[in-house]
């Protein structure tokens, strides 16, 4: 199948959107607790998602005209990447994250994220290393636990 990435412009936002709730309410109840999911869908809001394209540093991942996942990034913070679970373990999860890191060393020596626990093992895969440890607390005495991860990019470029 014919993939690309491409940048997000405000048409793709409903689409957007759906990856992003339909990835996270798939894939992050196997990891936190309802707490956190109910946070992560509240954080990626359209509003959100406009935010992230009008930075002009959104991206999709589109397989025949379907989007089906998105990456962006914050300066040399990788922010965000979420693949439709009906396309994970695909290699585009990889095709997002060559895509942001590639932007990324244009100008940075290294790239950071905050990775979800369903995420870390792709990340280590592909070179990073956790520099900390986060936690959110959440109602009901939630908690959301991530790691922080880092990358250095030179000879990327």
């Amino acid at each position: 199948m014919d993939k690309k990435y491409v940048t997000a412009d405000a048409d793709m936002a409903d689409a957007i959107y759906r990856v992003l709730h339909t990835t996270i309410e798939t894939i992050y109840p196997r990891y936190y607790p309802k707490e956190a999911t109910e946070f992560f869908c509240r954080h990626h809001s359209r509003e959100h998602v406009l935010e992230g394209i009008a930075s002009g540093n959104m991206g999709v991942l589109m397989e025949n005209h379907v989007i089906v996942g998105t990456g962006c990034f914050d300066r040399n913070h990788i922010t965000g990447v979420y693949v439709l679970p009906a396309y994970q373990k695909r290699g585009c999860g990889s095709q997002i994250m060559d895509h942001l890191e590639a932007e990324i060393a244009k100008r940075y020596d290294t790239a950071v994220l905050d990775a979800s626990l369903p995420a870390v093992c792709l990340y280590e895969k592909r070179g990073y290393r956790t520099v900390g440890h986060g936690i959110y607390e959440l109602e009901n005495e939630g908690k959301l636990v991530y790691e922080i991860m880092e990358k250095g990019l030179r000879g990327t470029r």
